[in-house]
Order: structure tokens, then C-alpha cells, then sequence
């Protein structure tokens, strides 16, 4: 089975590649050049570029590569970290009043 491309949402896609202009904008601010960051992040200059496109079909490993190599490599923790939609759902049930089991 060949590897096919992400199916994403137009506005997820469209985050993806605001994640990859912002990658670039670190690599130039950090004076990177394209052929570096590749050598350093051990992929492909090709895959660097996909990346700062916000191409859904490279992997999130390489992703962390580069972000490894521009020192961002803990910013891959704040996704999902602040899960407001999931807390609102447990306070949720926490308020649903729940009936005490019957004894034998």
C-alpha cells in the first residue's frame, strides 16, 4: 500500500502551512540556509522545503527533525496541552448527577 496524501479540512491545511512559514521565518532569523538545515536535520533539502509549505504529506518525525535543529523541539508539547473543549466535556459529567450503586 503506497503512502497517499493527508485529506485535511481547508482551514487545518491552512494552519499547516502558517506552521511552515513561521519554521521558515526561525530558520532565516537564525541564518540557516535551506542546504544546512537539511544536512543538520538529516533530510532532504526537498523535505525542508516541503515542510516551510506546509505540506501534509511529510511526517511529523521530520517536522521534529527540523524544529530539533532550530531548538524548538519542546514547542511540539503545546499541542493538544491546553484542552479546553475536553476540560469543558469532563466538568460536563462531573456536574451530571450519577446515582449510587445499589448494595446486596
Amino acid at each position: 500500500m503506497g503512502r497517499g496524501k493527508a485529506l485535511l479540512f481547508p482551514k487545518t491545511a491552512q494552519k499547516l502551512v502558517i506552521a511552515g512559514e513561521q519554521i521558515k521565518l526561525a530558520r532565516l532569523r537564525r541564518n540557516i540556509s535551506m542546504e544546512s538545515m537539511a544536512e543538520r536535520a538529516k533530510i532532504s533539502r526537498v523535505t525542508v522545503a516541503k515542510i516551510e509549505k506546509g505540506d501534509p504529506s511529510v511526517s511529523i518525525g521530520m517536522y521534529l527533525s527540523v524544529l530539533n535543529v532550530l531548538g524548538m523541539q519542546d514547542d511540539i508539547l503545546k499541542l493538544a496541552g491546553d484542552d479546553h473543549v475536553g476540560n469543558l466535556y469532563r466538568d460536563m459529567e462531573l456536574l451530571t448527577p450519577k446515582r449510587a450503586r445499589k448494595g446486596k
